[in-house]
């Protein structure tokens, strides 16, 4: 990140995702395949990859998804082999380096993670992406043939979830996830804005001259301020205790991880939330012209509701409800059934967003 900090990193994934998630989708996970590399592996490991990324200009994709647990591991002594299948790899086609993962079952399913080049042979990018949203992701598939992994590839030391300063990897995702869902609403709240000001008309009954006085049409862009407005405070406050978190590298707490885990949880679900019914109701005040399919405005509920179907907003509201009620903070989570060792504790590591 050249020194920059989280959050305002996060704030270009959310100026980009306005006006094309896509970009900001590929440039977040870019940036949270590098924290993975600085949160996984010793300092000279991530140290001259980090260097490498700048001098060559590196772009990192994303083949890592533990819920897929197709690709198999095999050990040769002093290199593994990965074969299998990925799925979800966003950033991987246009990639220089991939972040890959497979699972070892005579380790008893234990999961690796290796930094590789993206053309090494044997890894075969699929051009099989076909969904409704964030089409430009090219988050299709990927093949791995017996790729050869070297041993100083693979990032085991601490490893995945081994510190609470390691749990920050999955609290990155989520939180570019929110920042992106964000920037959508943003992004359909100012187009929306502008048509209603250019092209729409006020309806033959209002009372209004014209559809700026129009009552209704006040009614709901009212509505959406304060939900953009609440959706804001809550995105801006868990960056800011992100770059607090981060500052504090290995000395962070498990307690203070968890209570940032809380506050990104809850923006994420109200951003889910609010920007999927602005990007759905914006069209009320824009009128039957603006469904015309030349001026995409659709492409704000597809690209959003594509994304938040990856992690379901009910097991963020159960982790919001056993913290509201019991004071229980939520269990980090690498999207995987498996047993992580902790320096200090075990944690149980289940299904939930990677």
């Amino acid at each position: 990140m050249g020194g920059a900090r989280w959050s305002d990193t996060l704030a270009i994934v959310r100026e980009f995702a306005k006006v094309d998630s896509s970009i900001a989708h590929v440039f977040g996970f870019h940036h949270l395949m590098l924290a993975t590399m600085r949160l996984f592996s010793r300092p000279d490991q991530w140290q001259p990859w980090f260097e490498q990324t700048a001098r060559k200009n590196w772009f990192w994709g994303n083949a890592l998804n533990p819920l897929d647990t197709r690709t198999q591991v095999k050990d040769f002594g002093g290199w593994r082999e990965f074969s299998g299948k990925k799925s979800f790899c966003s950033g991987a086609s246009d990639s220089e380096m991939l972040i890959a993962s497979a699972v070892d079952e005579s380790a008893g399913g234990k999961l690796l993670i290796a930094a590789i080049p993206s053309g090494r042979s044997g890894i075969t990018l699929h051009n099989d992406w076909n969904n409704i949203g964030q089409r430009q992701t090219d988050s299709g598939s990927a093949s791995f043939e017996r790729v050869r992994v070297e041993e100083s590839e693979l990032l085991l030391d601490p490893g995945p979830l081994s510190t609470p300063f390691a749990c920050l990897r999955p609290l990155i995702a989520q939180l570019t996830f929110t920042h992106m869902f964000l920037g959508i609403a943003e992004g359909a709240f100012d187009e929306a804005r502008n048509y209603t000001l250019t092209e729409t008309r006020a309806w033959h009954k209002s009372t209004a001259e014209h559809v700026r006085q129009d009552p209704y049409v006040l009614h709901h862009y009212g509505e959406f301020w304060v939900a953009l407005q609440g959706v804001r405070l809550l995105v801006e406050r868990a960056a800011a205790l992100l770059d607090q978190a981060w500052a504090q590298g290995p000395n962070l707490s498990e307690n203070e991880r968890g209570q940032l885990a809380i506050a990104i949880a809850t923006a994420k679900v109200a951003a889910s939330r609010q920007g999927l019914e602005l990007c759905s109701r914006l069209f009320e005040v824009t009128g039957a012209r603006s469904t015309h399919a030349s001026l995409r405005l659709d492409r704000h509920w597809r690209n959003l509701r594509t994304q938040s179907l990856h992690d379901p907003v009910d097991y963020k509201l159960h982790e919001l409800g056993d913290w509201a009620l019991n004071q229980s903070l939520p269990t980090p989570y690498l999207f995987a059934i498996c047993q992580i060792r902790c320096r200090e504790s075990t944690w149980t590591i289940a299904r939930s967003s990677i």
